[in-house]
């Protein structure tokens, strides 16, 4: 499948990359599929992501599922993995069925139900002292929007800094089941799912924002912003408006945190179609420029913690009500989905507090 419409010229992605890569020699090599997705009229959303790290024996499996009354049933496991074969670890199973257009998440085990998803900040207490209950998820997902990214022909990422060297993202609808324990949804939602490989450490970015919503077959974004140590990193993302993917060339972030405990509680963004820091050339001043607000309320929130060579990641992923706002005067429409801060923690903080 051709990407030329949402990526540069330079990015490769065919039918055979929503399968499983040739395992890389790195020692990080990680091949991982993440979905998500929000039913509105249930109040349930949720996130499902396999990581395949073979080279070094084991898997990374999240279920994550946010309840109607603001609890979340949640399990993290790291399976031993061996080979780049599946994505079946844990009791969770990703199927492609139809490449890019139709997809299966399968899940069936434990899953600790938080009160307060906050706890999760302490993962050995929270497992402790939390009940567990079992779970079930079956969901079908299609493809609501085309694939956005790929693998690049030259690698744009430093070494030591390898986050992914093939990434692509899809707008998507869910239907089908999840079960908590004595609880059953039918679900039928949008959400957004991606897929990468090649090496990654999650301490390989300063800190990022990844939003994304989907509101239906006609809306949904992916704005990210991810920062180095020394250097202001990236920005970009799309907007579908279900006829065009508008490609995204700059993102700023602003962030309203919760005291104490200095979580994002409201997401204040702009996305436009250029980036105003870079001169602007003959060619670049003659293209359509569109430009839209975003506003997020993260309706819950559970922390997740990463360490690696005494760094600690801390990974937290909200549950967001989105308000996509053109600023041409188009009418603004509501999306649904998560706002995934990364930050590496250096004395007790996020490092990324002050953008």
């Amino acid at each position: 499948m051709s990407n030329a419409e949402t990526t540069t010229p330079k990015i490769r992605l065919d039918d055979a990359d929503e399968y499983l890569h040739q395992l890389g020699p790195e020692p990080t090599f990680n091949e991982s599929m993440y979905f998500n997705v929000v039913d509105p009229t249930q109040q349930v959303g949720a996130f499902f992501r396999l990581g395949n790290r073979a080279n070094e024996g084991r898997g990374e499996m999240t279920c994550c599922i946010y309840l109607p009354d603001g609890r979340v049933a949640f399990m993290f496991q790291r399976p031993e993995v061996t080979t780049n074969d599946a994505f079946d670890a844990a009791g969770m199973r990703f199927d492609v069925v139809d490449p890019f257009k139709e997809l299966t998440v399968t899940y069936s085990g434990k899953l600790v139900l938080l009160t307060d998803p906050l706890e999760m900040a302490d993962p050995r207490r929270a497992f402790t002292e939390n009940p567990t209950v079992e779970g079930a998820v079956s969901l079908t997902y299609r493809g609501t929007a085309p694939p956005f990214g790929g693998e690049p022909e030259v690698s744009h990422e430093r070494p030591g800094e390898e986050f992914a060297r093939g990434h692509y993202e899809q707008l998507v609808g869910a239907r089908g089941t999840i079960t908590v324990g004595d609880e059953h949804f039918e679900i039928d939602g949008w959400g957004l799912r991606d897929h990468s490989w090649g090496p990654r450490t999650w301490q390989a970015p300063w800190y990022y924002r990844w939003l994304v919503g989907c509101g239906g077959d006609d809306v949904g974004f992916m704005a990210s912003r991810i920062a180095r140590r020394d250097g202001d990193g990236t920005r970009g993302g799309f907007v579908w408006d279900g006829d065009r993917m508008h490609v995204i060339r700059h993102v700023t972030v602003n962030t309203v945190w919760s005291e104490p405990g200095t979580y994002h509680r409201r997401v204040e963004a702009t996305l436009s179609t250029t980036d105003p820091t870079r001169p602007q050339t003959r060619d670049s001043s003659s293209k359509e420029i569109r430009t839209w607000t975003l506003v997020g309320e993260v309706s819950s929130l559970i922390p997740l913690r990463n360490r690696r060579e005494e760094m600690v990641t801390r990974i937290s992923e909200g549950l967001t009500t989105w308000t996509l706002t053109p600023t041409d005067g188009g009418p603004s429409r509501t999306a649904y989905g998560l706002s995934e801060y990364l930050d590496q923690i250096i004395d007790g903080a996020p490092v990324g507090i002050d953008e």
